[in-house]
């Protein structure tokens, strides 16, 4: 691709047209020393369509391990032989704790993280949405939550409980989907987010990288995410956990990295596009040109399995770049 045709396609996105597959593989075959110019238009795009605030929020690992399904780089999968702290789900006035520790943190969204296929004949449903409504009486944070795959009653039970937005990642392409996980299926979580979507509440779904999936493949789950309109998509990159099948998966180049988010800008110009996990191992110092190549969504704190760089010090990096996390006083619209 010449310079000029970028050029051209970053314009079309910035006048609302929408990028066609064929167009997002072009910048996948970028020459490495135009992938700079490629993260600079998608920094464009990005001030364009979201301007200069960054969505934040802050996770508990609610109920953590013992988890039936496979999936090939989960920590919490009792198929495989990991070295993860398992408990039952914590008590509510815990949870409450680390959303109240999160508000201080300067987090907007707090979200509740459990391990499992879903809440189907799930015993502790009850305790979490009674959490989620006492988040609601004592923070002022937005409420999110992670439960797997739910029934249309666990989907309006969530919503009166105080739930804005639900977290359900579709982790990979369709047709890359089968090669990580063989215990439910991609249209089950598919299903799921209509489900959400359809009660009118919003969706934070995305994927992982870097688990030796090819481009197409990526592409293939944004246009996905594109089709259902999430409203947020983190983007995690794969952080090997010893003892998971992708324990020796080779690391992703940062430049692939940062190329993967400007180009997910480019599909996605209006929605959040979210750092999430692995971008410390992956990218190291490089960390803050996230937020240079289309990023205006961040995880701040720690994972749910693995340690983050600290809330302050992620928001730090968010207001050195002369953006601002979002809070009351700069809320859209």
């Amino acid at each position: 691709m010449k310079l000029c045709d970028l050029f051209t396609m970053a314009q079309a996105v910035l006048d609302g047209k929408e990028l066609s597959f064929d167009d997002a593989l072009a910048l996948t075959r970028l020459a490495e020393d135009d992938i700079p110019v490629l993260l600079s238009l998608a920094n464009k795009i990005r001030i364009h369509f979201t301007g200069s605030i960054v969505d934040t929020c802050e996770i508990i690992n609610a109920r953590s391990g013992n988890c039936s399904e496979d999936c090939k780089f989960c920590a919490q999968s009792a198929h495989h032989q990991t070295q993860l702290a398992v408990y039952p789900l914590m008590s509510e006035q815990a949870m409450l704790a680390a959303a109240k520790q999160a508000e201080a943190d300067g987090a907007y969204r707090f979200c509740i993280v459990t391990s499992g296929c879903g809440m189907k004949n799930d015993a502790d449903f009850p305790s979490i949405t009674q959490t989620i409504r006492r988040i609601g009486q004592e923070t002022a944070l937005q409420r999110c939550c992670s439960l797997g795959i739910l029934d249309e009653q666990h989907v309006a039970e969530l919503k009166q409980a105080g739930i804005t937005r639900y977290h359900h990642n579709l982790e990979a392409g369709k047709s890359f989907f089968g090669r990580i996980c063989s215990t439910h299926s991609y249209e089950n979580r598919v299903a799921t987010i209509k489900k959400v979507k359809a009660a009118g509440l919003e969706v934070c779904s995305g994927g992982i990288i870097g688990l030796g999936e090819s481009w197409e493949h990526r592409l293939e789950l944004a246009f996905a995410l594109k089709e259902l309109d999430v409203d947020s998509v983190p983007i995690n990159v794969l952080n090997p956990i010893k003892g998971t099948p992708v324990e020796n998966m080779p690391p992703l180049k940062p430049m692939e990295i940062l190329q993967t988010f400007a180009i997910f800008r480019f599909i996605l110009p209006g929605k959040i596009i979210r750092y999430a996990g692995g971008r410390e191992r992956n990218l190291g110092e490089l960390v803050p040109l996230g937020f240079l190549s289309g990023i205006n969504g961040m995880l701040i704190g720690n994972y749910l399995t693995t340690s983050g760089r600290g809330a302050e010090t992620d928001l730090n990096t968010i207001t050195q770049l002369g953006l601002a996390p979002i809070g009351k006083s700069n809320l859209p619209g």
